[in-house]
């Protein structure tokens, strides 16, 4: 009788996760079929695969043997997936997308549409969140990104800039003054952004190339600058805003910008997705419509549709100070 393939994936996805409860959500089974499944294929090879107590699973010697060969199957299944999509040429089936939650909602959420129509077979599933994902573990075909890329086994292509601007309301500035260098902010207080290593840390560089470490304190530590906007626009603290949030408010004048002579390290938005022999073409579609929307020179933040920067002087007079 031949050895059932399907149970094959299933031990190597109980394997990779560490649960039979994880792989049963990640393969939308139940956790009692993916039980069935182990157990069946543990008495057709005739050997124990994995040793299970109440708490977790570990696997046996045969068993790490097994699972070498059952994730090379299920790659080769997949690669094969990939390679039929690529020669069809087909944009469809579910595309598991993953982006920063304030930049999914202002910038990517309004250009979804045009996306979906342009491709009507496909489905998205967009997962919106700030945190470090892993994008093969948790089972996205693609990501957008504002970080460095520290995964090898992913190809991050850059897109657009990202630079982050020292804003505030006009009324903050009146009442407080405008800072003249990095230094003193030291002494305005701050909303801190937590998803960062070391957000009460930021270090500014002139056109010089000089760097100036300055350390942060403030009222609110938050991981959204969404939820924090209130604060900032009350006029109770500043704050470190990426261009992309912040150009809308500055064009209208609600929000001012200072210290334009200096800048945060920029960061960079990129369209991340796995290293693979063959893309397939639903990824290839996301990857060449972030490129139109967001890539070098195009993203609606950037070049010509850019925020001017406010000097010290025109902050004061914006301000309405004396």
């Amino acid at each position: 009788m031949p050895l059932d393939l399907n149970a094959f994936a299933v031990y190597a996805r109980v394997v990779e996760l560490g649960s039979f409860t994880a792989a049963a959500d990640a393969l939308k089974l139940s956790k009692s079929m993916v039980s069935r499944q182990i157990a069946a294929l543990e008495d057709e090879l005739g050997v124990r695969l994995l040793n299970r107590t109440t708490r977790r699973i570990s696997v046996t010697e045969a068993g790490a043997v097994v699972f070498e060969r059952a994730a090379r199957i299920v790659a080769e299944a997949e690669e094969a997936e990939r390679d039929a999509s690529c020669i069809e040429g087909a944009v469809r089936g579910r595309l598991r997308i993953n982006a920063p939650m304030t930049f999914g909602i202002r910038e990517l959420g309004p250009v979804l549409p045009e996306f979906l129509a342009r491709y009507p077979e496909l489905v998205v599933e967009l997962e919106l969140n700030d945190r470090r994902i892993d994008l093969m573990e948790e089972g996205f075909d693609v990501s957008l990104r504002i970080s460095p890329l520290v995964d090898s086994s992913l190809i991050a292509r850059q897109l657009a800039p990202v630079r982050r601007l020292v804003v505030g309301t006009p009324g903050y500035f009146k009442a407080h003054g405008v800072p003249k260098h990095p230094r003193d902010l030291a002494d305005h207080p701050f909303i801190l952004y937590t998803q960062m290593s070391r957000p009460e840390l930021l270090e500014f560089r002139n056109g010089d190339g000089k760097p100036v470490q300055v350390e942060l304190k403030g009222p609110l530590l938050c991981n959204n600058a969404d939820a924090a906007s209130a604060v900032l626009r009350a006029g109770q603290a500043l704050s470190i805003s990426p261009d992309f949030i912040s150009c809308d408010a500055l064009r209208l004048g609600e929000l001012v910008s200072v210290l334009d002579d200096w800048v945060p390290p920029p960061l960079m938005l990129h369209v991340i997705y796995p290293h693979t022999r063959h893309l397939s073409a639903k990824v290839r579609a996301f990857v060449d419509f972030a490129v139109e929307k967001f890539g070098p020179g195009r993203a609606r933040w950037t070049g010509s549709l850019a925020p001017k920067r406010q000097t010290g002087r025109q902050a004061k007079r914006r301000a309405g100070a004396k």
